[in-house]
């Protein structure tokens, strides 16, 4: 163990970190900071806010705490850490809150001039836990947050209000120095967040540098820890939330596609900040409407495909049920668009804040008549944007309407994501209409896919819309045999596209006794259990799914290859339900619906459980 100026400096390979309070005492921003600057230095990350459902929660209720996990770590890690080493708490809330989460022997920190009698009645607790015997097991340290940034303020010219507000940085600034943080990247972010208001930038970088030069001075703390830098694959990175990602997978694919995209989207609860980010990119041609509800973005959408952009919507549970009849339009008048679904908890408003992966089944069934959609799933933050390349080729390629899934975990998670070089990412081939001597509306490919004439150009007359049409000639018919052909058409359309979409890989041996199948964000949970189960020496391998209609075409020899399959989801079994559907096989599900991510260890205990082994 180092010493650095009469502190201990321990080495640590990685730490979980959760920051937790009022949702006003800012620690989604405080969060965002430290994992900002974790990025910096080299680390590996993976986060979890964590919001209230109410807008205006009541302050100082369990209800009313907001939290940011924070997982870093000098090696490639998956998940935010199933239980924190270190909770910061602002109020005894948040302590109440967390504390059956944290690790045997955790740091607490708390703002012990949050528990005063009222703050402990809030919270419902009989006694301090501070003052009896409830945090036996744990390293308390109690510090009067509130007031060392009162007395570090009183000279700013704030208003008590002001100043009360700033105690996240001081909080922040006092993690900083237990884990060897610079200040100067949230410096730099201050004199940028707040160049117009001087008086704001000195006080938070006042707070900020309090809470630090406490942590060096204080004799609470005997101990520094460092995490070093993790050997990622060379390459330039940045910290990027899932829906950031999205946002900027889309523009990518506008610029591969050679096409504008247009997004036409209703703000909801999680998928409103592709929507924020959208309408930041008008100079690369990005046009975004903020709709009055949810169907006039949809239907938007289609009239901007139409128009032969690459149109886009994106919503949540709720919106994509709303949508429902106009992807139908889409479906019958196959046009290119994308819907995002960022998956929430359900059903109705359900939980919107927290996470779910209820919606599968939604996605691939949830439209009135046989109207088949092609469905892909991002599995982590990063891998948003290149899922929405994906679905961007193919609603191009196949002229299809394409559902993206990703969730609330993975939306407003954050990961480091390594910037590709432009000369990685494939063109997006649109094939041209013939001339229009040759052009008829439904005259397919070898694909089946009909030509796609923007609304307009000359020579290529209106014939879709939403009742059905003559195959070829595009004419309004009532034919029962033309029906058949058309439904049976647009679905082997979308299961052509088998051909060109990669086949499943599986991740550790090809054939065994156990193989686990996952879809969506499940994927980092999935990938640290089954790791760790190996390190103890049982056979367990892993197969995620990215496309999921269709399947990749070498699904069923997979899964046949093993003699159980595990299939973990955040709903009560939806791909399990496909998987048995579509190959006649015994699925094993594990089904939990708590709004939250898998734990890594509770996926690591079935696994060992179902081959036959003894948890520690």
């Amino acid at each position: 163990m180092e010493e650095e100026n009469g502190k201990e400096v321990e080495q640590l390979q990685d730490v979980t970190v959760m920051f937790a309070g009022d949702s006003g005492d800012g620690m989604q921003l405080t969060g965002s900071q430290f994992s900002n600057t974790t990025a910096l230095l080299g680390n590996d990350l993976n986060t979890l806010p964590d919001y209230p459902a109410e807008i205006r929660a009541p302050a100082g209720t369990i209800y009313g705490v907001s939290g940011f996990q924070l997982h870093f770590s000098s090696k490639d890690i998956h998940t935010p850490g199933d239980s924190p080493d270190v909770l910061v708490a602002m109020n005894p809330a948040a302590l109440k809150k967390n504390l059956p989460n944290l690790k045997p022997h955790a740091m607490i920190i708390v703002n012990i001039d949050a528990f005063t009698q009222k703050g402990l009645n809030l919270a419902k607790y009989e006694s301090n836990p501070i003052e009896d015997d409830s945090l036996k097991g744990f390293r308390v340290i109690p510090v009067h947050i509130s007031k060392m940034t009162e007395t570090a303020l009183k000279d700013t010219g704030l208003s008590p209000k002001d100043i009360a507000r700033s105690k996240n940085f001081f909080a922040l600034g006092m993690m900083y120095w237990l884990f060897n943080r610079p200040l100067e990247p949230t410096m730099k972010w201050v004199n940028q967040k707040f160049g117009k208001k001087p008086v704001l930038i000195d006080a938070n970088i006042k707070a900020l540098k309090a809470g630090y030069y406490f942590g060096d001075t204080a004799e609470l703390f005997t101990t520094r820890y460092k995490v070093n830098a993790a050997k990622l694959p060379a390459g330039k990175y940045r910290n990027i939330s899932g829906n950031e990602a999205t946002a900027m997978g889309f523009v990518a694919a506008s610029l591969l596609s050679d096409r504008e995209l247009f997004l036409g989207s209703y703000p909801i609860t999680p998928a409103s900040e592709i929507l924020q980010y959208l309408s930041k990119y008008r100079n690369y041609n990005v046009s975004t409407f903020q709709a009055e509800d949810e169907i006039a973005g949809v239907v938007s959408t289609i009239g901007a495909a139409f128009a032969g952009k690459l149109a886009i919507t994106s919503t949540s549970g709720p919106g994509l049920a709303l949508k429902t009849e106009a992807v139908g339009l889409a479906v019958i008048t196959e046009l290119p668009i994308v819907v995002i679904n960022v998956q929430r908890g359900g059903p109705s408003t359900g939980l919107p804040t927290k996470t779910e992966q209820a919606d599968l089944l939604q996605a691939m069934y949830g439209r009135n008549g046989e109207a088949p959609v092609a469905v892909v799933a991002a599995s982590s933050p990063s891998d948003c944007f290149y899922m929405a390349i994906e679905a961007s080729r193919i609603a191009l390629k196949h002229m299809t309407p394409v559902i993206l899934l990703t969730d609330g975990y993975i939306a407003n998670g954050s990961e480091p994501w390594r910037i590709p070089e432009v000369s990685e990412l494939k063109k997006i081939e649109v094939p041209n209409p013939p001339a229009p001597e040759d052009y008829q509306p439904y005259l397919r490919d070898e694909n089946l896919v009909r030509p796609w004439a923007a609304a307009g150009t000359p020579g290529y007359e209106h014939r879709i819309g939403g009742l059905e049409k003559a195959n070829i000639t595009g004419d309004v018919s009532y034919d029962p045999d033309n029906h058949d052909e058309m439904i049976r058409i647009r679905e082997e359309k979308v299961e052509k596209i088998q051909k060109f979409i990669p086949e499943l890989e599986v991740d550790g041996d090809d054939e065994g006794e156990l193989l686990v199948v996952g879809w969506g964000g499940t994927y980092g949970s999935i990938t640290d259990a089954v790791h760790k189960a190996r390190e103890k020496g049982y056979k367990v391998s892993h197969a995620h799914f990215r496309y999921i209609n269709p399947m990749p075409k070498n699904t069923e020899e997979v899964l046949r290859r093993f003699k159980k399959v595990l299939v973990p989801e955040i709903n009560k079994g939806q791909l399990a339900i496909l998987i048995r559907n579509k190959f006649l096989l015994p699925v094993i599900q594990y089904n939990r619906v708590r709004g939250l991510p898998f734990k890594s260890s509770e996926l690591e205990d079935k696994m060992i459980e179902l081959l036959g082994g003894k948890n520690d």
